[in-house]
C-alpha cells in the first residue's frame, strides 16, 4: 500500500500561495536608518515561556497563595510584556509628578534638569551649554521610547490592520514606517522653521562659520538640538539590543547611527551647532520621504511609484547635493570665513586639527548614504526595465516561518496517517 501513496510533504503544506504583486510595487526597499521599535520586534522563546508561565500562576487554583506583591509583580510585568509604552509612561510620570508637585520649576529643583533645558543666560531667551543637557538627553530617550511604542500599539497598529494588512512581518515593518512618518513630518518642518528663522536659510554655509563659536543657542533651537539628540540615541539604543533579525544593511545601519551620534555630540561640545543643523533636516526630510514611499509599497497603493521618484528626488538633493556642499564650505570657507584659531581658554576650536575631522565625519555620512543611494538607484531601474511585477520582498518568508511555528490539528492527522502507512 505503501508503494501507491505519496508521502505528504508537511513544508508544501505549510507554504502560503503566492501572489503576483500588482504593478504599484517598486519591489524590496529594504534601506535607511529607521530601527525597528520594542512592540515591533520579534518574541525570544524565553519571554513567551516566561509570559506563559506568568498567566499560568495567575489563573491557578492555587493564585489565592501569592501574596499582594507577587501578583502586583506578576500583573505589572504581564502588562509591561503586552504593553511595552507602560514602563517609560511610570518612569515619566513619576518624574513629571514630582516636579509638578514641588511647586519649585526653577533649576534649583534637581528635576528640573530632566524635564526642561538649563542654563539659561539671565533672563534672556539664549542658553548655555553643560552636564545637565545630559539629563535633558537621557529622560527624553523615555519620552521618545514611550511615545513610539504608544503610538505603534494603540494608534498604528489598529490602523494597519484597519487597511486590511493581515501578515505579521508586514505590519511591524508598516508600524515602524507609520511612526517615522510621524516623527519626521513633524521634525523636519520644525528643523526648517529654524533655518528660516536664522541666517542659515536655505542651505546657507558662510553663516556657520561666521558667528562661530555659538557659545549659546535660543531656547527653540536648544530644545530641538537635544530633542533631536534624544531620538538619536534612543534608537541606537534600541539598534544596539538588537531586538529582532538584523537586515542586510545592518553594518552600514549601525555605523551611520555611530557617525551621526558622534556628528551630534561634536556639534554641540565644540560649538558647531549650526552645522548641526543643516544635518538634522537634510536627514529628517529624507527619511520622511523615505518612511512614505516604503509605507505605500506596504500597502501596494497606485501611488507608490510616484511617492518612490519623489523620494528619490529628496534623497538625492538633501543627502548628497546639500551634503557635498557643506563638504565643499569645509575645504573652502571653514578656513576663510570667521576666526580660524585654537584657543582652548576661549574654547575656540575651529582650527587645523577640527577641520580635518569635521570633514572625516561628513564625508563618512556621505559614504554610508552613496551605498544606499546604489541600493535605491537599482530598485529604480528594476522598476523602471521590469515594472516590478515580482514580489521581492521577504514577508512571504516570515509569513511561512510563522506557520511553520504553529502545527494545527490537520498538520497533527497528516502526520498520523503518514506515520501509519
Amino acid at each position: 500500500m505503501t508503494g501507491h501513496l505519496k508521502p505528504i510533504n508537511q513544508a508544501d503544506k505549510l507554504k502560503p500561495t503566492s501572489r503576483t504583486r500588482r504593478t504599484s510595487s517598486v519591489g524590496k526597499i529594504d534601506l535607511g536608518d529607521t530601527v525597528p521599535g520594542l512592540s515591533a520586534s520579534s518574541n525570544s522563546k524565553e519571554t513567551r515561556h516566561a509570559s506563559k508561565e506568568r498567566v499560568r500562576r495567575l489563573s491557578s487554583s492555587n493564585a489565592s497563595e501569592i501574596n499582594i506583591w507577587q501578583r502586583f509583580w506578576l500583573n505589572y510585568r504581564e502588562l509591561s510584556y503586552q504593553h511595552t509604552w507602560v514602563t517609560p509612561l511610570v518612569i515619566m510620570s513619576v518624574v513629571y509628578a514630582g516636579y509638578l508637585v514641588s511647586g519649585d520649576y526653577t533649576p534649583n529643583n534637581p528635576l528640573h534638569m530632566f524635564v526642561t533645558i538649563s542654563y539659561q543666560v539671565g533672563e534672556t531667551n539664549e542658553y548655555g551649554k553643560g552636564i545637565k543637557d545630559l539629563c535633558f538627553i537621557l529622560f527624553y530617550m523615555v519620552f521618545f521610547t514611550f511615545l513610539r511604542e504608544f503610538l505603534m500599539d494603540v494608534v498604528i497598529r489598529p490602523l494597519t490592520l484597519k487597511l486590511g494588512v493581515r501578515s505579521n512581518h508586514r505590519i511591524k515593518r508598516m508600524m515602524e514606517q507609520v511612526y517615522a512618518i510621524i516623527y519626521y513630518g513633524v521634525s523636519g518642518p520644525i528643523g526648517l522653521y529654524l533655518m528660516y528663522d536664522s541666517d542659515l536659510w536655505f542651505f546657507e554655509t558662510a553663516p556657520m562659520y561666521l558667528t562661530y563659536p555659538d557659545f549659546t543657542n535660543s531656547y527653540k533651537y536648544k530644545w530641538f538640538y537635544l530633542g533631536q539628540a534624544s531620538f538619536w540615541a534612543q534608537q541606537a539604543a534600541v539598534l544596539v539590543l538588537q531586538l529582532e533579525k538584523p537586515r542586510k544593511d545592518y553594518p552600514e545601519l549601525v555605523f551611520h547611527h555611530i557617525v551621526t551620534l558622534l556628528l551630534i555630540w561634536s556639534s554641540y561640545v565644540f560649538h558647531f551647532t549650526k552645522m548641526g543643523l543643516f544635518v538634522y533636516v537634510t536627514m529628517d526630510i529624507s527619511d520622511f520621504w523615505l518612511s512614505l514611499s516604503k509605507t505605500v509599497n506596504y500597502l501596494d497603493h497606485p501611488s507608490t511609484p510616484t511617492v518612490f521618484i519623489t523620494f528619490i528626488f529628496h534623497w538625492v538633493y538633501l543627502r548628497h547635493w546639500v551634503n557635498m556642499r557643506i563638504l565643499w564650505s569645509v575645504l573652502t570657507e571653514f578656513r576663510t570665513v570667521g576666526d580660524f584659531v585654537l584657543n582652548f581658554a576661549t574654547q575656540q576650536y575651529k582650527c587645523w586639527i577640527s577641520l580635518p575631522i569635521v570633514f572625516s565625519l561628513i564625508a563618512a555620512l556621505q559614504l554610508v548614504n552613496l551605498y544606499w543611494l546604489f541600493l535605491i538607484l537599482r530598485i529604480l531601474y528594476r522598476l523602471l526595465k521590469d515594472n516590478v511585477r515580482k514580489d521581492e520582498r521577504s514577508e512571504s518568508e516570515s509569513d511561512e516561518e510563522e506557520l511553520a511555528q504553529t502545527p494545527t490539528n490537520d498538520e497533527s492527522n497528516e502526520a498520523k496517517k503518514e506515520k501509519a502507512l
